[in-house]
């Protein structure tokens, strides 16, 4: 299971999403000018030199989103002996991480809307960045999983 290539790119887009928990998707300042920061377990305040957090039912459904998705890959490597439902987890997985990362960019325009200022490329936090790269390591993993899907009908072959 380990030796499998796919393996590697599945853990790695399970850390990588999980890792949304340390850094915000989105950074502004509110109109008082003190430094906003969106996480998907809540609304990070940088007032006066202290962090603090609020959160609301939105962002608990995100953090449980985020756990959920950094869950699949695993459970994916989990079914290393199918990989046709390998193929359909991860394509469901897509799917999924699409949708969320839809859900993200609505609730960061929602909170940037509040202080009367648009979401723009300045706002982008390294959170929204490590969405594409979940996507990248999946699409890596159903390369790897097709390159042994090749290796095995040619063995077969073979026989």
């Amino acid at each position: 299971m380990i030796q499998r290539i796919q393996t590697i790119w599945l853990l790695l887009a399970s850390v990588t999403i999980l890792a949304l928990f340390l850094f915000p998707y989105v950074q502004f300042f509110d109109a008082n000018g003190i430094a906003m920061a969106l996480k998907v377990t809540g609304k990070l305040n940088g007032s006066g030199g202290q962090n603090q957090l609020s959160t609301s039912f939105i962002f608990t459904l995100q953090a449980i989103a985020t756990v959920l998705l950094g869950l699949l890959p695993l459970l994916t490597i989990a079914n290393y002996k199918n990989r046709k439902k390998q193929v359909t987890f991860i394509l469901i997985t897509l799917l999924v991480v699409v949708l969320f990362a839809f859900w993200l960019f609505m609730a960061s325009s929602h909170a940037i809307g509040e202080v009367n200022k648009e979401l723009g490329l300045s706002n982008i936090g390294i959170g929204a960045l490590l969405i594409p790269v979940y996507i990248i390591f999946h699409c890596l993993a159903l390369n790897g999983i097709n390159k042994d899907r090749k290796l095995i009908k040619s063995a077969d072959r073979l026989r």
